[in-house]
């Protein structure tokens, strides 16, 4: 073979090589886009959706209780909840006094709400029109109704001010005042308002206690407990609620610099 030969043959082996290692990196530039389609299809499409239900609730439930301390700033106190059947307006009696304190839904049309059903209720991420999923909304009833009537909180005056909700970690079937007020279990001794989801089983309201404690407030039992935890399976049983509460030194700080306070 002449030299010229052998040059051309070397040239051609060269090319050869060239391409071949420019088809194994496309072809590992393809498995790894191949396996990264895969792994996002092992997510299932129905837990993204339900991830995404889950911000959405979160989102609208604190949105909530910014719009919930925006009313007390315009209105020197907070509005009561709206009834089953009232079209979103929250339903007060006389003196301020709220005719469902704990048992109640948030006041959409009262609060000016944009993500609402079609009768005024703000909804979770879960509605379906049906009205089970019409995010709850309950208010503490302490220093006789100061709390939802207008100047009431400012002629009591904050060191005689006590609200009294409870939020606890865990119900275990205990749904009632003695559930966990200064016990370990103790979230919150004294939350001004609770606002919360019953989540995805909200047509049935959930099937374990510490669920039932949520769908099932019983103001004749003079029940103000609520219960926060974890969503997912845990010593009280299901769990998929998903719940905030308003501080009152939020508030008071608040209403402080808007001079609804002292």
């Amino acid at each position: 073979m002449s030299a010229a030969a052998a040059g051309r043959s070397r040239t051609r082996h060269r090319s050869a090589l060239a391409q071949r290692g420019v088809s194994l990196v496309e072809l590992a530039i393809g498995l790894l886009i191949l396996s990264l389609i895969i792994g996002g299809l092992l997510i299932p499409l129905a837990t993204q959706v339900e991830q995404a239900r889950v911000s959405q609730t979160q989102r609208q439930i604190e949105e909530i209780r910014e719009a919930l301390v925006g009313f007390a700033l315009a209105n020197g106190r907070l509005p009561c909840p709206a009834a089953p059947n009232n079209a979103g307006v929250e339903s007060v009696g006389p003196g301020g006094a709220c005719n469902f304190p704990w048992t109640g839904f948030v006041p959409g049309v009262t609060l000016g709400l944009s993500q609402v059903d079609a009768q005024g209720y703000a909804i979770d991420g879960w509605s379906g029109g049906a009205g089970q999923n019409r995010i709850r909304y309950a208010v503490t009833t302490a220093n006789g109704q100061a709390f939802t009537t207008a100047g009431g909180m400012r002629a009591t005056g904050m060191a005689a001010l006590a609200p009294d909700l409870l939020v606890c970690s865990a119900g275990n079937g205990a749904v009632n005042i003695a559930a966990c007020p200064g016990g370990a279990n103790t979230l919150a001794a004294n939350a001004v308002a609770v606002i919360y989801s019953l989540g995805a089983n909200a047509a049935t309201g959930g099937i374990s206690a510490d669920e039932g404690a949520n769908a099932n407030p019983n103001s004749a039992n003079n029940d103000r407990v609520f219960v926060s935890r974890i969503r997912g399976s845990g010593i009280g049983g299901e769990y998929d609620d998903i719940m905030t509460w308003l501080s009152p030194n939020v508030l008071y700080a608040r209403m402080v610099a808007a001079g609804q306070l002292p």
